[in-house]
């Protein structure tokens, strides 16, 4: 399914689009052109996907819900030969908004949310992984902003590929150098669905998060998964994480 444009809902270029190439894991670093972390796909240009495309991307998952993906589709990538997987890790977006509307949210309860997202959200992730070992050239995953969603799958991949904690930590808290710019990207395409939702996404984004670091969410929910499972990656060795797709994700990672 193809984007349908509206006159609120222009193409743009992603503004949280990175590649993790060169963050430290064991044996060696992440070789670049293997994993990229965005914001919103399905809106950019054609311009853009033409680039992503020749830049050697093969294969795109999509952690969006199914009503973010029934308002946008795919977008331009849609008519390039990449391989697309919806993988939510929730289920929608208004299941998650409290009753009350109240949207004040410290990044401490972030991080507890990112750990019950892995510990719910196991077989996505896992095939995920799976996805990331064995497309022949670069995977990007991505969800509205590239920071939420997006930043639990990093989290997870830099993990099996044996990074440290500062390391995971560190990419995650570089999206806030981009969230200016995240908000006005995503606001037409979001403010459509909250509106539909009955919520307010101006009221949403001046009250969500507090000034501090943005790094605590990742470390809570590194936390809370040891805490809860030993190791942070046992829930997914329950669903099905095995060796081999470890050792695949290993073998095509380091450089």
């Amino acid at each position: 399914m193809t984007m349908t444009t509206t006159p609120e809902i222009e193409p743009s270029a992603p503004v949280n689009l990175r590649d993790l190439g060169g963050i430290p894991v064991a044996g060696g670093i992440l070789r670049e052109g293997l994993a990229l972390r965005a914001d919103d796909l399905a809106v950019i240009t054609d311009d853009d996907a033409a680039r992503l495309v020749s830049a050697g991307l093969t294969s795109v998952i999509d952690l969006r819900t199914s009503d973010e993906v029934a308002l946008t589709g795919r977008g331009p990538l849609a008519s390039h030969p990449v391989a697309y997987h919806n993988l939510p890790l929730m289920a929608s977006i208004g299941a998650g908004m409290p009753e009350d509307r109240s949207f004040v949210i410290d990044h401490v309860a972030m991080g507890e949310m990112y750990a019950r997202m892995v510990e719910t959200a196991t077989p996505q992730l896992v095939t995920a992984l799976g996805i990331i070992a064995v497309s022949p050239g670069a995977t990007a995953f991505h969800c509205a902003a590239g920071r939420d969603r997006t930043g639990v799958l990093a989290a997870i991949l830099l993990l099996v590929l044996g990074a440290d904690d500062d390391d995971i930590v560190t990419d995650y808290a570089r999206t806030d150098l981009n969230m200016a710019a995240i908000h006005e990207r995503m606001r037409p395409v979001i403010g459509t669905l909250m509106a539909r939702l009955g919520f307010d996404l101006e009221e949403m984004t001046s009250l969500t998060l507090s000034e501090e670091p943005m790094d605590i969410s990742m470390r809570t929910m590194l936390d809370r998964l040891r805490e809860r499972h030993g190791d942070a990656l046992a829930p997914l060795r329950a669903a099905g994480l095995s060796d081999a797709i470890v050792a695949g994700l290993r073998e095509r990672s380091v450089a």
